[in-house]
Order: structure tokens, then C-alpha cells, then sequence
């Protein structure tokens, strides 16, 4: 009898994507969750897939279990009986680590910009040859003829770790999960370890100071903006419907190239891809080409537009983010005050690095501030208020709830960046509903 495949915690961003992959791939697939709707679920009820609640009965002979993360027995039922009952099951790295030793794998690492750069890499590679990936915003694709796989390779926990790519990128290393990592140098240590583990060669954005003291047992190529990268990105001329600009390697010129997307971040994004494939040896006439057509990926710079109101909703959680997500947002606005509704999330990064967020949050027009969505990995002391971050925010703004966004129409000629990872988009909903509610001689 051929087994299912069980996802404990399926609507988790890798999980869902691996589920789709694996689906896509002709495997029986199901999964359970909490009811909450999350924006994954979506891609996985288009594709069939079963989604159960959390429930022991879900275990049976003939399921092979793959769980999530963050699920552990004293929180999961499903877990909890698995133990109980000696049923083995694998965490959705130590699945993935032994599933890619079966193509030609391109990781993409870093602690900020994997998801965007693996879509990116991901989207060009699949339309130039058959390709399976794995993107962080939930998307996942499968093919049984697939050569290579593309995956997006976390550190958080050290998740990586079991990972043995060919190929990998690492975008940059930064202080982030204060509630795993100890601190700036053990960030360092846990992307060390991973990059001693790449087979054929590894890329490293060059101006990131953390990286270039990695060392690796393959060649190591820098990319970067600056002369004595290994590939350099230049004559970037951004504009208001993307980016293009020109690489060189090693002083040879590889092309101009052109990206929808905005922002100095999306074009190291781009940089990296492009060095990649040209050592891989793909086609760069091929990736210049495809590159143009790439849609981005969920909850990145996400746009709509309501009642002519434009809104972007985006997945930055980290001053990093921030910072690139308000310079995206500057180039393709110029002309319109720009409006932050930020959440901040989990209690512990908020107390790291309260100073980091205000200062990059203070690079907005405006701000407003919803409350620390907190993690089930962690308990809410008391020691930090989203509060204690608004008092240090010198723009003007205040706080905002999911029952009343009203300040939010305070701003007229403006565009307005939800940003955050917890539910940061309900608060975002309750505003689009507030506008459409909005009789058309008040637009």
C-alpha cells in the first residue's frame, strides 16, 4: 500500500510548499492544523489537499508523518500520541535533507531576502528547465523529471544543518530569533557550519562584513555593489516600474539585466541569481530574459489597490526589512507620503532590538503601531509594550487596533506599507473594508 504523507502543522510557510511539491509529484498528501485561516491554505485547498484538525486519530499505519517545527508534545496532541505510541516522524528539515540528495540542489540562505531570492532563482530556473522548489511564502513545486531543486534554507534552530547543497547563496548574516540565538557570533557560527557543508560553490553578498569571514571547502564568489566583489552590479538606475542595471565578473561584462521590483536589496537579490547560474552555467541570455517576468513572491511587496488607495503589505519583521522595505517602496512612490502600519513580533526580538526598529521605522512619513504579536514559542512577561517602541518614534502617528484603523484616513496622497509576520494582515483588512465603505465623493 502506498503511504500518505501526514503534515502535522500543513498551513506552516515550508510545510504547505512541501506538500504541494510532494503532491505535484504524484504522493498521496493530507495534513492537519489549527482552524485559523492562514494565507497558505489557499494554494493547498486549490490543489486538494485535505486539511484536518489536530486530531490522534490522524495517525494511522498507513500515514508517514512529517511534522512541523514548532510542534512538540506538550503542544500537539498528534505529537504527544506519535511519542507516546513509539510512531517515528521526521521535522519537515531533516525530511527535506535526505529528499534533495536526489537532484542537483541550489540553497538559498541568509537572514534576510531568501524567500524573494529563492523565488526569483526559482521562477527563472523553472522556465529555462524542468525544476522542483520549495519557497518560503508557501509555494512549492513538483516534478518527477525534475534535474534540480531549489529550497530556501533556514537557520533558525539550526534547521540547516542537515542540508548538503551543491550550490548556495547566503544574502547576509544579522542578529535575529533572540529566542534561539545567543548572539551576533553565534549567528555567525550556525551560517559557518552551513556553508562548510555547499559542494560546489558558494555565494556571499561582499559587503556584508559577517560574511566574509566565512569559510567554506568550495569556491567562495562575492557579489556586491562595490569594486572587488567577485561580481559586481552596476549602473543601476532605478525607476518607478523596476530596476536595471548591468553585472561584470571579474571585469568581464555579463549584460544588462532588468527587474519588476524595487529597491537596492532586490538587485543584490538579482546579483546573486545572476552569479549562480553564470558558474552553474546556465544561459545568462536566458536568465536576463526571464528575470523581467518575475512576479515576486506572497507577502513581499504585495500591491493592491483599493478605492485608488495603494496598499502594500509586506512580510518585514526586522529593522533590515524595514529599512528595505520603505526604500522599495520610496522608488516606486516617490511622490506620495509614505505610511507604516508595523507589528512588531514575538516579545523577545522587540526588546533585542526596540532601538533598531525605531530608528528604521522613523524612516517613513508616518507611523503607526499595532500590538506585539507574541510566538507560541514564548510567554509575555510584561517587560516590553509595543508602547515602549512608540514612545521612541519621532514621526507622527500613534497606535492602531483591528476595530478602528480610522487614523489611517487621516493621510490623503499616501501609500500604505503593513509590514510585520504575525497578523499584521487583519489589521490591513479592517482598512481596505474601511475604504470600501467610503462613499465615492470622500475618495
Amino acid at each position: 500500500m502506498t503511504k500518505t504523507y501526514h503534515f502535522i502543522g500543513i498551513k506552516g510557510s515550508g510545510m504547505s510548499a512541501l506538500a504541494l511539491m510532494l503532491h505535484q509529484m504524484g504522493h498521496k498528501v493530507q495534513g492537519s492544523d489549527k482552524d485559523d485561516y492562514y494565507f497558505t491554505q489557499r494554494g493547498l485547498e486549490q490543489a486538494g489537499i485535505t486539511i484536518l484538525p489536530f486530531d490522534k486519530k490522524n495517525i494511522t499505519a498507513d500515514v508517514e508523518l512529517i511534522a512541523g517545527n514548532a510542534f512538540k508534545a506538550e503542544n500537539n496532541v498528534e505529537i504527544a500520541y506519535a511519542d507516546a505510541q513509539g510512531i517515528a516522524y521526521k521535522r519537515y528539515h531533516e525530511f527535506l535533507g535526505d529528499f534533495m540528495k536526489g537532484f542537483t540542489s541550489f540553497g538559498v540562505a541568509g537572514a534576510h531576502g531568501k524567500t524573494s531570492t529563492t523565488g526569483l532563482l526559482a521562477h527563472v530556473m523553472r522556465n529555462i528547465t524542468d525544476t522542483s522548489f520549495l519557497i518560503g511564502d508557501g509555494t512549492g513545486r513538483g516534478s518527477e523529471n525534475a534535474r534540480y531543486f531549489v529550497f530556501e534554507s533556514d537557520e533558525y534552530e539550526r534547521h540547516f544543518a542537515p542540508y548538503y547543497p551543491e550550490y548556495s547563496i547566503i544574502t547576509n548574516i544579522d542578529f535575529d530569533h533572540p529566542d534561539y540565538f545567543t548572539s551576533l557570533e553565534d549567528v555567525f557560527n550556525a551560517f559557518n557550519d552551513y556553508a562548510k557543508q555547499v559542494t560546489k560553490g558558494l555565494f556571499v553578498y561582499g559587503e556584508d562584513e559577517q560574511l566574509r569571514r566565512v569559510t567554506a571547502n568550495v569556491p567562495i564568489y562575492y557579489y556586491g555593489f562595490a569594486e572587488g566583489n567577485d561580481f559586481v552590479a552596476y549602473d543601476f538606475k532605478p525607476s518607478t516600474i523596476g530596476s536595471q542595471f548591468k553585472v561584470r565578473y571579474q571585469g568581464e561584462e555579463l549584460g544588462q539585466f532588468q527587474i519588476p521590483t524595487f529597491g537596492k536589496h532586490n538587485v543584490m537579490n538579482a546579483t546573486a541569481v545572476i552569479a549562480n547560474l553564470y558558474i552553474a552555467g546556465f544561459d545568462l541570455n536566458l536568465v536576463a530574459e526571464h528575470m523581467k517576468t518575475f512576479a515576486g513572491v506572497k507577502r513581499r511587496f504585495t500591491e493592491k489597490v483599493v478605492n485608488d488607495t495603494v496598499i502594500i503589505d509586506d512580510f518585514a519583521h526586522h529593522p533590515t526589512e524595514i529599512i528595505a522595505t520603505i526604500d522599495a517602496a520610496r522608488q516606486k512612490y516617490p511622490n506620495k507620503e509614505l505610511v507604516a502600519i508595523f507589528q512588531p513580533h514575538t516579545f523577545t526580538r522587540t526588546i533585542a532590538l526596540l532601538d533598531e526598529f525605531a530608528e528604521a521605522l522613523n524612516g517613513a512619513d508616518a507611523v503607526y503601531l499595532a500590538r506585539i504579536y507574541g510566538s507560541a514559542r514564548e510567554t509575555d512577561t510584561g517587560e516590553v509594550k509595543v508602547e515602549d517602541l512608540a514612545a521612541k518614534i519621532t514621526k507622527k502617528g500613534g497606535l492602531v487596533t483591528v476595530e478602528n484603523t480610522s487614523p489611517l484616513l487621516d493621510h490623503s496622497n499616501a501609500v500604505f506599507v503593513f509590514m510585520g509576520a504575525g497578523d499584521i494582515q487583519a489589521y490591513e483588512y479592517s482598512f481596505e473594508r474601511l475604504l470600501s465603505n467610503l462613499t465615492n465623493n470622500m475618495q
